[in-house]
């Protein structure tokens, strides 16, 4: 039997190209995202490069908090069942502090932190009553340091690998395995605006790596996983200096 994964934040980027690389490696895959004709899109593009895969679609916004488990509820019966949740939906405004930017942090935590956490927590629910279960969440290497015009964007995905942490700790010994993702620069709608992208992979590596870690249950792991692991440690100790010209 097919083993089923949800993935949020399904209609561009990541999620996406995730959802095609899981197709292609025997997945059912269930689409959630805002924009519904774009999932359509994508789940009739993955029944023809794969027709045998079951592909369910939900709309879902994640900062719809009381929808949340639903969703996931919806996923799972319409797939016959959920292995895995991706925990992708999120975005990147870029906001200064101190400029008068406040409303666009606090749609960054809204959305990437609180959102987050709302889909992790339906998740483990329907986990811990099934018994079994992968919760796979999606931080960045902004996570390693905040990062100057994209504080709330690093603070959301700290907080979202703390997060993940405190409920890998919460499930131990309860058969549910826990990954934080920790991507650099991938080539997605969220970052292709900057000038400067170090170290960028296109987003079909990207998903093809993420794929592996999932399939390995990785613990955590920075995508991909060299430079940026040695990168990630370094954030942590650089100058201020240093990271204020970033």
């Amino acid at each position: 039997m097919a083993r089923k994964i949800l993935i949020t934040g399904a209609s561009s980027g990541i999620g996406k190209a995730l959802a095609f690389e899981m197709a292609t490696r025997g997945y059912d895959v269930g689409l959630a995202a805002r924009r519904t004709d774009e999932l359509e899109k994508i789940k009739n593009d993955i029944k023809k490069e794969s027709p045998e895969r079951g592909v369910a679609v939900r709309k879902l916004d994640v900062t719809d908090y009381g929808d949340v488990p639903a969703a996931v509820t919806d996923v799972a019966d319409d797939l016959g069942g959920l292995d895995i949740v991706f925990v992708n939906a999120g975005i990147g405004l870029g906001e200064a502090v101190g400029k008068g930017q406040f409303e666009k942090s606090l749609r960054t935590i809204q959305t990437n932190l609180a959102g987050a956490m709302a889909t992790i927590d339906a998740s483990a629910a329907y986990f811990l009553e099934k018994g079994s279960g992968h919760i796979v969440g999606v931080a960045s290497v902004a996570a390693f340091r905040g990062m100057p015009r994209s504080a709330s964007y690093s603070a959301s995905k700290a907080g979202l690998a703390i997060y993940l942490e405190a409920l890998r700790a919460e499930t131990h010994g309860k058969n549910i395995d826990i990954t934080v993702l920790y991507p650099g620069y991938i080539d997605t709608p969220l970052n292709n605006m900057l000038k400067n992208r170090p170290f960028l992979i296109t987003v079909e590596k990207g998903a093809a790596i993420i794929a592996k870690l999932i399939e390995k249950k990785a613990t955590s792991s920075t995508v991909p996983v060299f430079p940026w692991n040695i990168i990630g440690r370094l954030l942590k100790i650089l100058p201020t200096g240093v990271i204020a010209k970033m």
